[in-house]
């Protein structure tokens, strides 16, 4: 569980010795707390030509449509985080394939890993962060793109579908100019709100 700041009386905001940035230093050893963006794996489930999408049972965004994922955790790879979050939210077994796509978000401290996998089996069910698990047919009408939780999941499925039917040779990314141009599409994120 997170502290409060308010917990460390001794660590107060300031640029460092030999540093350029604002950090939180001990004042007593100059002991320095980086605060690093936060990784977040997520699965694209495929079966056939299906790809397994959760509805959230939690908070951010309850009730809408998520692709499988959520923060990294110590100790695991990533490839391991996304098979475990698919487990976790939708009782399935992956396999996972390839780094799909990856989604810096630098204003909220975030970076998405996207991992392509093959389900071992059809066999899924809801966890205890879903209320539903459904396979949707792999086509831009039938996937929900209304009810889908979060922008990360659009822009993947964006950019799945722009490049359907080519060889993918590397992962789709969010260079600068791209997420400036993303991040001005959303009019919202469910716990930072535009400056």
């Amino acid at each position: 569980m997170n502290r409060p700041l308010s917990d460390f009386p001794n660590l107060q905001r300031r640029v460092p010795a030999g540093d350029s940035r604002e950090r939180l230093v001990c004042e007593n050893c100059e002991w320095i707390h980086y605060e690093n963006p936060r990784i977040i794996v997520t699965g694209f489930c495929l079966w056939e030509n299906s790809v397994l999408l959760a509805r959230r049972a939690i908070a951010p965004r309850r009730g809408f449509w998520s692709l499988p994922g959520g923060f990294m955790e110590v100790g695991e790879t990533p490839e391991e985080g996304a098979a475990r979050e698919v487990q976790e939210e939708c009782g399935a077994a992956v396999s996972i394939e390839s780094l799909l796509a990856v989604y810096a978000i630098p204003r909220i401290g975030q970076v998405h890993m996207v991992y392509l996998a093959r389900m071992e089996s059809a066999d899924f069910l809801p966890g205890e962060e879903s209320l539903d698990v459904r396979l949707f047919d792999l086509t831009p009408s039938s996937i929900p793109s209304e009810e889908l939780a979060f922008p990360v999941n659009r822009w993947l499925f964006d950019d799945w579908f722009r490049h359907a039917g080519s060889a993918l040779t590397v992962p789709f990314t969010s260079g600068a100019d791209r997420m400036d141009e993303r991040m001005g599409e959303e009019p919202w994120h469910p716990n930072f709100p535009p400056e």
